[in-house]
């Protein structure tokens, strides 16, 4: 096929460099049979094979929707306004962290498992540090969710709740550990009344701010009026969802904008009741769901606990989600870090945190961000196992499991375990060529 225009949307995503090599392969084919390839995408590996460039920014969400930089990879390597570039070119190097010396890896505690075989995962025998940051990566289909997700996790839930280990798992020591926090990718619930704020718990705050404010104990307002699930304030064309279904003949229902409220969820008497900052600015709810985490953040001086409560949310890298945005419909990295909100500032020893693939769909500047989330879960003294093919994010590990060699039949073994120089010295490790 010829004269085919091709739009691939982050397909290195889950990709193992190897597999990249691969994808970027079948794209040279496709454009060298007289095709076009437009292709959105993160990783430096891929975009670097590109002819042309175009890069949005300069950030997210309100502050960015501009194309910053265009051209091919040379001319992004020397244009100041791009904020890729640097990572294009090698000068900017994601390493936030200092990995652990390798004789106090296991200063702590261990984590040990023996598993028999099941799928294409030969027995294993691994061990992981207790309070240091590992990952678990290899090849597509190497048996990294097998080890991971079905056997380490189901062992020590089984363990902690003392039941009997899955059939294939030979034994388990979890090293002390109490608590096991997988936070993956999947959606944040199914219901559109779920938001940022709410799920951060930040809308309740403000809904008891609002209730205290004159102009609401005049009209009798309770915190519980200001809810846009059930409160007397929601509007009562979309019932609180912001959004109504037009029922279009024949084919499926189409979501839009509630006409009433304008996507705010509030009826027009909530816009009538405002709060008066530190500054002296006034504000309603409505006004306020419409804010950015960012803006939010200085619009709500005086409010200690709702301050608190964004700059979570800020440090986590989403502070340019919208307060009244919808959870389900978050990326899975948005979705991942979210999940993350009231885990922060809290002590977790004892806690193993599993991330599962953290960098999908992230810019080299947010994976940086991620590896600072890690470290402060490590310092409030959190084990932390994360399954990843991103190189950045390997270098940064204290302690790495490498499985394949390869996939399918071709994998299920540990290929090396050990620290970052130890994976780069193993001629038969894919991941230790890449690195």
């Amino acid at each position: 096929t010829t004269g085919v225009l091709y739009v691939l949307d982050e397909p290195s995503i889950g990709l193992h460099p190897a597999n990249i090599d691969g994808l970027s392969g079948v794209m040279d084919d496709l454009v060298a049979d007289g095709n076009s390839v437009v292709l959105v995408d993160h990783d430096t590996r891929i975009l670097s094979r590109a002819d042309w460039m175009i890069e949005m920014g300069p950030k997210a969400g309100a502050e960015g929707g501009q194309v910053i930089a265009a051209g091919t990879i040379a001319d992004m390597e020397r244009n100041p306004a791009s904020v890729i570039g640097p990572y294009l070119s090698g000068k900017a190097a994601v390493r936030i962290r200092k990995p652990i010396a390798k004789a106090h890896l296991f200063d702590i505690g261990r984590i040990h498992l023996t598993t028999g075989p099941i799928h294409t995962v030969k027995p294993l025998d691994v061990v992981f540090p207790k309070g240091r940051l590992s990952v678990v990566t290899g090849v597509s289909g190497s048996g990294k969710t097998t080890l991971v997700l079905e056997s380490l996790i189901p062992a020590l839930t089984a363990q902690m709740a003392g039941e009997p280990l899955p059939p294939h798992v030979h034994s388990v020591d979890g090293g002390g550990i109490t608590q096991v926090k997988l936070i993956d990718a999947t959606p944040i619930g199914i219901n559109v009344r779920s938001t940022v704020a709410t799920y951060a718990d930040v809308h309740d705050q403000l809904r008891k701010v609002f209730a205290k404010t004159d102009e609401a104990k005049a009209a009798g307002w309770k915190p519980g009026a200001f809810s846009y699930n059930t409160g007397a304030l929601r509007c009562p064309t979309c019932d609180g969802t912001g959004t109504i279904s037009l029922d279009v003949q024949f084919l499926p229902d189409v979501e839009i904008p509630c006409p009433d409220c304008r996507g705010t969820r509030y009826a027009a008497k909530a816009e009538a009741i405002h709060w008066t900052n530190k500054d002296g600015v006034s504000y309603s709810l409505p006004q306020l769901m419409a804010m950015s985490v960012d803006e939010a953040l200085r619009a709500c001086r005086g409010l200690p606990l709702v301050l608190r409560r964004l700059q979570v949310l800020h440090d986590l890298g989403l502070g340019y989600l919208t307060l009244g945005e919808e959870t389900p419909g978050l990326s899975g990295g948005e979705a991942q870090r979210l999940k993350l909100a009231s885990e922060m500032g809290r002590p977790q020893a004892d806690s193993l945190f599993v991330f599962d693939e953290p960098t999908i769909g992230l810019h080299p500047l947010d994976v940086q961000t991620l590896l600072q989330v890690f470290q402060t879960l490590l310092d409030q003294g959190a084990t932390v196992l994360v399954i990843e093919h991103d190189l950045d994010v390997i270098r940064n590990a204290d302690y790495i499991v490498d499985l394949g060699p390869g996939g399918g039949e071709e994998g299920g073994k540990v290929v090396v375990a050990g620290t970052l120089h130890d994976v780069k010295a193993c001629s038969e490790s894919l991941t230790g060529k890449y690195l």
